[in-house]
């Protein structure tokens, strides 16, 4: 579906296909921290597969999630320096799936911390607390 939408121009439509998509990949179960995380790294794996023409995997992200779980990787990451990751998806209007909108979306998980570095990075962007662009 999405590269006949792309074949056709049909870029909302293809939009829409892509956001589906990345929301059925994960393997966890819709609604979980795990799957909220793996349906972010496969929508920036996707654009900077679309961006450089090649298979991209995030790998050292990969590795931390199998040293610290989604959760800990969730909250380094937030804590952290703003990565290049965050910038591509909200660039792409995906803000609500970077991993400060992730972390707000299960607030009962992480230290008041990472919920306000959160909050500040996506304030920071123009972005709202479940990642949409702020009206006015």
């Amino acid at each position: 579906m999405v590269e006949n939408a792309r074949r056709h121009g049909a870029t909302e439509v293809e939009r829409a296909a892509l956001l589906r998509l990345y929301a059925v990949l994960p393997s966890a179960q819709p609604g979980t921290i795990e799957h909220d995380v793996w349906q972010s790294i496969f929508a920036l794996e996707s654009a900077l597969k679309a961006e450089r023409g090649k298979t991209i995997l995030l790998s050292r992200t990969r590795q931390k999630i199998g040293r610290d779980g989604e959760r800990g990787t969730v909250a380094d990451l937030v804590t952290g320096k703003a990565s290049s990751g965050f910038g591509m998806l909200v660039d792409r209007h995906m803000g609500k799936l970077t991993f400060e909108a992730v972390a707000l979306r299960h607030p009962e998980l992480f230290g008041p911390d990472v919920l306000t570095a959160a909050r500040c990075r996506l304030s920071a962007a123009g972005l709202d607390e479940r990642g949409r662009a702020r009206d006015g």
